[in-house]
């Protein structure tokens, strides 16, 4: 999770800068449009551009207005809005040839997103939450160089591609902002023992096969934590209702979007393409068992009422493979006595004097700034480069077994590294666990963030004017 602004958050705008770099060398025109990244979760098609024609009410004089559609708290979502997303999903929808639904329910989903985004980004100004020019900047230029276009050249390649750049960055920056609230009030809170992890890893070779990949969709009816009776078995009959229509051959995703509550219906309840041990640990068991194309049966979680869907799914990867290097080091810093080229200078006098036959480690232990590294002789272990700073790998990189560097610079002062050795392991069980974990806590702050996102939704004033 990111900072997860280098994962999810990003796809569908990646997808977007995709589709603009794929149009700016057309000559067909578009026209010009803000185009809102995908929320998190979602793995459908980049938006797609949207009939920009104002669907508000004329005046008497014939101008169009915009009105109100919901009050939100002390906010509002406009019709403009309203329309201009409903559009979008619609364009997105038909793009993955997913059938539409009602043209109201399709606009009541799109409505219950924007108010979602609304209340959370009330909720992220009230706690002061910012996001910066400089980390807008950090995301667009990953995506930039995802697509090989130079940063300097994004508002014209939109330009060409039919995007507004101010408009685009505006939707970065809150979708930014609404991640870094989901991250403080969700994903932070969540924590794991090792014995859970181990529970987990035994679970999933029962289970979805953690060396496959699952492309899953998912629908959801939310039941509130305080419901009554009378609302679990309305919840109940809901999601019945909407499994034997599934069974009965109706398109899934289009279901999905007409009821499912969770924050992937508009992407026609799409989770994409899951490793087995990413697959949420309350689908994990049933989807292990399923074909695919078939249906799972109704679970019951904390957020409320399930089905799945296995799409397909195929053959993960092998071994992962990790080429190790064993360094050691001698870190020097400046004061106010030693200055950078007294610093260089004697790191270059402790390179002779090893070259000339003295001990390394004798030498480190007795004269390095790096107090982890000093007592161990200057040993840093066995350990992968990008483990390293960029200045430091990059050094490293060039150097032959037990060859010494001459003195460099990094943020942390001077050093030269000798190469003691290179390896390459099988991490594959390292990586599997490490992987377990990252994907447990997701799988956790998925079914926590539907939890919050409908207590939001309850705590909230909302009075919608449609």
């Amino acid at each position: 999770m990111i900072s997860r602004t280098s994962g999810a958050l990003l796809c569908a705008s990646l997808l977007a800068l995709a589709q603009l770099s794929q149009a700016a060398s057309s000559s067909s025109t578009r026209s010009t449009t803000s185009r809102t990244p995908q929320t998190r979760g979602g793995t459908s098609a980049a938006p797609l551009p949207a009939d920009t024609t104002s669907h508000a009410a004329p005046t008497a004089a014939g101008t169009r207005i915009d009105r109100v559609v919901a009050v939100v708290n002390d906010g509002v979502v406009l019709e403009s809005e309203l329309n201009s997303q409903t559009d979008e999903f619609k364009a997105r929808l038909m793009a993955q040839k997913i059938p539409l639904p009602e043209e109201t329910a399709l606009r009541s989903q799109v409505l219950e997103r924007l108010i979602s985004e609304e209340i959370q980004a009330q909720r992220a100004d009230r706690a002061g939450i910012t996001i910066t020019d400089e980390q807008v900047n950090a995301a667009l230029e990953r995506m930039a160089k995802a697509q090989n276009i130079a940063f300097a050249d994004l508002p014209e390649a939109m330009a060409r591609g039919g995007y507004v750049y101010a408009d685009f960055r505006a939707n970065i920056r809150r979708q930014m902002q609404r991640e870094t609230l989901q991250d403080r009030d969700v994903v932070q809170r969540i924590s794991l023992t090792p014995r859970e992890l181990d529970q987990y890893i035994e679970r999933q070779k029962n289970s979805a096969n953690a060396d496959t990949e699952y492309n899953i969709s998912h629908i959801l009816v939310a039941v509130a934590q305080d419901a009554s009776g009378a609302e679990l078995n309305a919840a109940r009959k809901k999601i019945q209702s909407i499994a034997e229509r599934a069974a009965q051959g109706e398109s899934f995703s289009q279901l999905a979007v007409t009821f499912s509550d969770s924050q992937t219906a508009l992407e026609g309840g799409s989770l994409g393409w899951l490793k087995g041990s990413a697959v949420p640990t309350f689908l994990a068991d049933t989807i292990g068992r399923l074909k695919a194309g078939e249906t799972s049966t109704i679970i019951q979680t904390a957020s409320g009422f399930h089905i799945a869907r296995l799409n397909e799914t195929r053959a993960g990867s092998g071994p992962v493979m990790v080429q190790q290097v064993h360094l050691r080091h001698i870190l020097l810093k400046t004061n106010e006595v030693m200055d950078n080229a007294l610093v260089e200078q004697k790191l270059f006098d402790f390179r002779n004097k090893i070259l000339a036959g003295e001990d390394f480690g004798v030498i480190a232990r007795a004269s390095s700034d790096d107090p982890g590294s000093a007592v161990q002789g200057g040993d840093l272990s066995w350990m992968t480069l990008d483990a390293f700073t960029p200045e430091f790998a990059k050094v490293a990189a060039t150097l032959k077994d037990n060859e010494i560097s001459k003195p460099f610079r990094t943020s942390f002062g001077w050093h030269i590294v000798q190469m003691l050795g290179q390896r390459t392991i099988d991490n594959t069980e390292n990586a599997a666990r490490e992987q377990a974990a990252l994907q447990l806590r997701d799988s956790r702050a998925a079914e926590a963030l539907e939890i919050w996102l409908q207590q939001q939704r309850d705590e909230a004033y909302v009075e919608i004017l449609l």
